[in-house]
Formats: C-alpha cells, sequence, structure tokens
C-alpha cells in the first residue's frame, strides 16, 4: 500500500459548495467507464440538479430533522479533494436513529487508505455530535472493491436486491450494508 496523502478532512459547507462539487461531477464520469458504481448511465453528465439542490439544502438542516446531510472532502498537500463522504438522514418515517452514507475516492487516489480514513471520521462525528446509532449504505453488488472495504470497516451485508437498475442494457444488483456506530 502506498503512503496516504490525506493531510486534512474538512466538512463541505457553503464556501467550498462549487468545489465539492465539480470535483464530485469529475469523479462520476468515471462510472460506467470501467466499471460501474453509481446507478447512473455513462451519459448521464453528472450530478443531478435536484440532488445537488437537496444537497446544499440539508448541509443547512440540524441533524436530527427530516433532510439534514454532512459531508466532507479528503484533501492532497495541493488542496485538490481526492475524496469525499457524506451522512444523511433516511427519508423512512421512525428511523431517525439510521442515516445513509455515500463515498468516494478520486481515481489516482484509491487504495491509499482514504476510504479507510473517511469512514472512521464520519462515525466519529455522528458519534460525537447525534443520537445516530446505524450508519446504512447501498452499492452496486458489482462494486467488489467498495463492498470489501464496506466489510473490513464492520459493515454487514443485510440484504441484497437483484435486478434493481437496468442501466446501459445491463441489470445491476443493489446491495444494502449496514455498520451499528460504536459507542
Amino acid at each position: 500500500m502506498r503512503s496516504n496523502p490525506v493531510i486534512m478532512i474538512e466538512r463541505v459547507d457553503h464556501t467550498g459548495f462549487d468545489a465539492f462539487f465539480a470535483y464530485l461531477n469529475d469523479h462520476l464520469s468515471d462510472n460506467g467507464t470501467v466499471s460501474y458504481f453509481q446507478p447512473l448511465s455513462r451519459s448521464d453528465a453528472g450530478v443531478p440538479r435536484r440532488i445537488e439542490a437537496s444537497f446544499r439544502e440539508g448541509l443547512d438542516i440540524a441533524p436530527c430533522y427530516p433532510g439534514w446531510r454532512r459531508a466532507w472532502a479528503a484533501h492532497s498537500a495541493e488542496r485538490q479533494i481526492i475524496g469525499h463522504i457524506d451522512l444523511r438522514s433516511r427519508q423512512d418515517r421512525f428511523a431517525e436513529h439510521r442515516c445513509l452514507m455515500g463515498m468516494g475516492v478520486h481515481r489516482d487516489h484509491r487504495k491509499l487508505g482514504i476510504g479507510r480514513a473517511l469512514i472512521e471520521h464520519a462515525e466519529q462525528w455522528a458519534r460525537a455530535n447525534t443520537a445516530l446509532e446505524w450508519i446504512d449504505l447501498q452499492v452496486l453488488s458489482e462494486n467488489n472493491p467498495a463492498m470489501q472495504l464496506y466489510a473490513r470497516m464492520g459493515f454487514e451485508l443485510v440484504g441484497e436486491i437483484p435486478d434493481m437498475f437496468r442501466i446501459d442494457g445491463r441489470s445491476f444488483s443493489y446491495a444494502t450494508m449496514a455498520r451499528k456506530i460504536a459507542r
């Protein structure tokens, strides 16, 4: 394993929002080139506007309320965003004790421990700042590197929906994984 280039993990706020979304759109441009890691077609141009809007709005909502979201970006020594993680409220009523996690690492910085550092950072924040008890995630089942990382980090496979998505003429299953937040 190469050395970890992460200098700092910082919370994404409105001042860094445009740079963060430029990174996310570049990150999503890889989807479907070698493998799929998001349920999006290769022809999709990036983060849909409605998702960007809900993301922006969620940054201002307290974690105990529906629609909240928190995000962090990992930066290289040159201050480039090289990875991200976000936690957000579940849309389901009576699931306030759980959240959904999304994350990714820039193509040039994978397998350096950045994903592990991001997950540890997000869980530490959740433990210190919320009453959350579980972190859930959903991942395309063919995304073996991500599923292996999540399993190493203590996430357990709790279900899989076969043929959930049909993208670019292919069928994809969707796995759900969960991890109890250590207290």
